[in-house]
């Protein structure tokens, strides 16, 4: 009974709690629907590609961070800003390539995997893509070409998650034909 009445007093707790037997109901639909895990992989990299295109908005509004200067701060922001205002969790930002255009998110807990056992013959099923694709969605709208992808998971046995990013290029501004 006070379980229930603590749930109650903070609508944050219930609110992600909610989204992640969501998000769990949506994997289990999307692994009925496809026939492999690479294609269901594709399908939540895609969802959270076009969630990230609209989510950036929400963070440039209200997290009033300038533009990054470099990668590395970009890094930074991710961490510091980004994870903790969505997800109510700070990565830690780990493994820079020499060049410094490549670095790990660590993550010791996932939120979207609270509740979650990979279901039998599902090895090769990245459950959390979607990040990868909100990742990827939101820095192409500001211009940043990347690669993200999963290298651990704790859900296939490993220590920790941990999420990849690769700097590809920068994006210049598309002016529409005919205008100058």
């Amino acid at each position: 009974m006070s379980r229930q009445a603590n749930r109650a007093g903070d609508p944050r707790k219930v609110n992600g709690e909610l989204f992640t037997l969501t998000y769990g109901a949506l994997v289990a639909q999307l692994i009925k629907d496809y026939e492999n895990d690479d294609q269901v992989n594709k399908q939540l990299e895609k969802m959270g590609y076009n969630m990230g295109v609209r989510l950036i908005e929400d963070f440039l509004a209200r997290a009033n961070q300038g533009r990054c200067n470099d990668f590395r701060e970009t890094a930074d922001v991710i961490a510091k800003v980004a994870f903790k205002m969505y997800l109510g969790l700070t990565p830690a930002v780990s493994n820079w390539s020499a060049a410094g255009d490549e670095f790990s998110l660590l993550l010791e807990s996932n939120p979207l995997t609270e509740f979650v056992e990979l279901p039998p013959g599902h090895s090769n099923l990245n459950y959390s893509n979607l990040m990868c694709g909100v990742l990827r969605g939101a820095l192409e709208m500001v211009q940043m070409d990347v690669s993200v992808q999963f290298v651990q998971d704790t859900l296939k046995g490993d220590n920790i998650t941990e999420i990849r990013l690769k700097f590809n290029k920068r994006l210049e501004d598309a002016v529409p034909v005919g205008e100058d």
